[in-house]
């Protein structure tokens, strides 16, 4: 080179091989992108699983008396319409005499006591239930409307629950659980 040529080296600018180690670094950073893309996208919830995070539930048909069984997250939920009597029932029990005097339901502090009122829709709506019906000593399904205070019954284990769902006698350490719920209309139930 003479005195008066320059090469791009001494005034700063980019070379081809400035260009080549930025487009293979680019590559590189694409490459692995492309590679852990899979390992993250797994971690999303499956269609299914988004799907069920809530359901509503017509209870229309649901007579004074009566339940029914619906299927929430792969879990069994109980919906029940209790009797005046049931309820007056639930309501008189003290909680001294509750093996579990948590509320256990998902729409209340976690300290709620287990009143039949606080285990209920609320007020205006205390003769509705709702319970995730997995027993909470090993997971069985209870019988709905067996047992001596004719709640559910456990046959695996003996477990006893009230028709508020409360443990009242046997093994199981807990109340059903209560999902999060709420009426979308007089006649239309959302869990989730």
């Amino acid at each position: 080179m003479s005195e008066h040529e320059t090469s791009s080296e001494t005034l700063g600018e980019p070379t081809r091989r400035d260009f080549l180690y930025l487009t293979t670094g680019m590559a590189g950073v694409v490459g692995a992108a492309a590679v852990a893309w899979p390992f993250i996208d797994q971690m999303r919830p499956d269609a299914s699983t988004l799907a069920l995070a809530s359901i509503e539930v017509d209870v229309s048909s649901l007579q004074p008396g009566m339940s029914l069984t619906v299927k929430w997250r792969g879990k069994p939920v109980f919906i029940r319409n209790r009797t005046d009597e049931e309820v007056k029932e639930a309501s008189a029990v003290a909680l001294a005499d509750l093996k579990d005097p948590v509320a256990r339901n998902a729409n209340l502090a976690p300290d709620a006591t287990a009143t039949d009122l606080d285990r209920s829709a609320g007020k205006g709506k205390e003769n509705w239930i709702v319970m995730i019906g997995s027993c909470t000593h090993l997971g069985c399904v209870p019988l709905g409307q067996a047992g001596e205070y004719n709640g559910w019954f456990c046959p695996c284990h003996g477990s006893v629950y009230d028709t508020a769902g409360r443990i009242r006698k046997g093994p199981a350490p807990e109340n059903l659980a209560v999902p999060t719920f709420a009426f979308a209309t007089d006649t239309v139930i959302k869990i989730g």
